[in-house]
């Protein structure tokens, strides 16, 4: 293929992948924006496998296969499963850009030295130090999120961790430079793989100290590393769509961080240094807190006489799949002429979005799901807010305790609601390692158990007109 129509082509996959972001602000066009994605990708994949300068297409069929062979039977994971399997992603695209930057160091050493120049070795460099942390890192996060048994949910840490991941990250530098200064030096070879182990090594110890609560700000952060090792990437192969597609894809996920910190209230060293989440024990001499249960029965009672409903969904709801019976819950209230909002908290669930993403499988009105910001200032009208399997989200104590490891979090503001029920599997603290000083509200009454049963028996109440006076 010409060289221009590859490039052309190069042009109109980078023009599609920006409208594929843009399209994907907007939920009436995401399946366009998915869409657009996906035809910029092949553009990209078929234009560069025409080039002349490529002879092995047998490799690149095999590459083919093997990419379809693991990329299906990720495709087909249930919507509870996306956080762990984006993380997957990230790890895929990490490896790819160290496997890439390796190569590219040994073939040129022995082949074309003076191709390995100050910035191609500072890209290269950069390049399997941000892949191959990501690859680890990823790795970590979908085993935190899949719930692996040798991987612990709550954060590791030990003294001095920080200094020793610092000082790893140090160490990797200063050997890159070292490398960058004497490409081509008898050493080098031999050398390289140091910085690899330090990247791999970096990755799974900057991931371990990091509890559930922050997984979904750890994913776009991961996002953003796995785009700008794409861009080192697109600076050594020469490849100005890798260049633009990388870019575009690392500032939208540090953009995403910084949503996501803004909404922890939360800076990024935080995140990424504070060990989010380790369980708290009780003070001394504090009284011992009670729940108090209530039956599915009284719940749909009072919930059928009221104005408002707010349902607020957590990662609860993801585990127990319950989306569809609060769909269920929600036309029944619906039929009523009750009014029903779900509040959604920008950190709720285990990746950005995962709530919004639930509720669109089970068709609820994208109308009805209400940003933070714009639902607090209804909660002291609410009649009824539903909580379904959120925790830290909707804890008050983030507003005042400054002891607390959420304080200063924005909340959703649950305790304002006239009743407030709780759906919860057990009386464990949330990701934060707290109890929810909501759940021993005078207003709030308990609904123990998964939320998908509790809510099929909320359905089933309002269903039979048993709570009907």
């Amino acid at each position: 293929m010409n060289a221009s129509f590859v490039q052309l082509a190069y042009l109109v996959a980078t023009g599609l992948f920006v409208f594929s972001l843009h399209w994907m602000n907007d939920p009436k066009t995401a399946r366009r924006g998915v869409g657009a994605g996906v035809l910029a990708m092949l553009i990209a994949v078929l234009a560069t496998w025409a080039q002349p300068v490529v002879v092995h297409h047998l490799w690149i069929i095999v590459a083919i296969a093997l990419g379809f062979a693991v990329g299906w039977p990720l495709s087909q994971v249930p919507l509870t499963a996306v956080p762990q399997r984006t993380a997957l992603s990230h790890a895929f695209g990490g490896l790819a850009a160290g496997l890439v930057g390796t190569a590219k160091f040994y073939l040129w050493y022995r082949e074309g030295p003076e191709n390995l120049t100050a910035f191609v070795m500072i890209a290269i460099i950069a390049e399997i130090i941000l892949g191959y942390l990501t690859f680890t890192g990823s790795l970590m996060a979908a085993g935190k999120l899949q719930e692996v048994k040798w991987i612990p949910q709550r954060p590791v840490t030990y003294p001095g961790q920080n200094l020793m991941n610092i000082g790893l990250l140090v160490i990797a530098l200063a050997v890159g430079v070292a490398l960058i200064v004497n490409p081509t030096a008898s050493w080098a070879p031999a050398v390289f793989p140091v910085i690899i182990g330090l990247a791999l090594l970096f990755g799974v110890l900057l991931i371990i100290p990091i509890g559930g609560a922050d997984m979904p700000t750890v994913i776009a952060i991961l996002n953003a590393y796995a785009g700008l090792s794409a861009v080192a990437m697109g600076f050594v192969l020469d490849n100005k769509l890798l260049i633009t597609a990388g870019a575009l894809d690392g500032s939208s996920g540090l953009i995403l961080s910084i949503i996501m910190c803004k909404a922890m209230n939360r800076s990024f060293t935080n995140v990424l240094f504070g060990a989010f989440g380790q369980v708290q024990q009780q003070k001394a001499g504090a009284e011992a807190q009670v729940y108090k249960p209530e039956t599915p029965e009284s719940a749909a009672q009072i919930m059928e006489q009221a104005s408002l409903v707010v349902i607020i969904p957590g990662y609860g709801m993801a585990v127990a799949q319950a989306q569809h019976k609060i769909r269920e819950l929600y036309d029944l209230l619906k039929k009523r002429h009750i009014d029903v909002k779900f509040a959604i908290h920008p950190v709720a669930g285990r990746m950005p979005g995962h709530m919004n993403v639930l509720l669109a499988e089970a068709e609820i009105p994208y109308t009805d799901l209400v940003e933070m910001d714009d639902i607090n200032g209804d909660m002291p009208q609410c009649d009824v807010a539903l909580v379904v399997g959120a925790n830290d989200v909707v804890n008050p104590a983030a507003r005042y305790d400054q002891s607390s490891p959420i304080y200063g979090m924005p909340i959703i503001d649950a305790d304002k609601a006239r009743t407030i029920f709780a759906i919860k599997r057990s009386k464990n603290p949330g990701f934060a390692g707290i109890d929810n000083e909501l759940y021993f509200s005078e207003k709030t009454w308990m609904l123990f158990g998964d939320a998908k049963k509790v809510i099929g028996d909320l359905v089933k109440n309002l269903s039979d007109g048993s709570g009907m006076h």
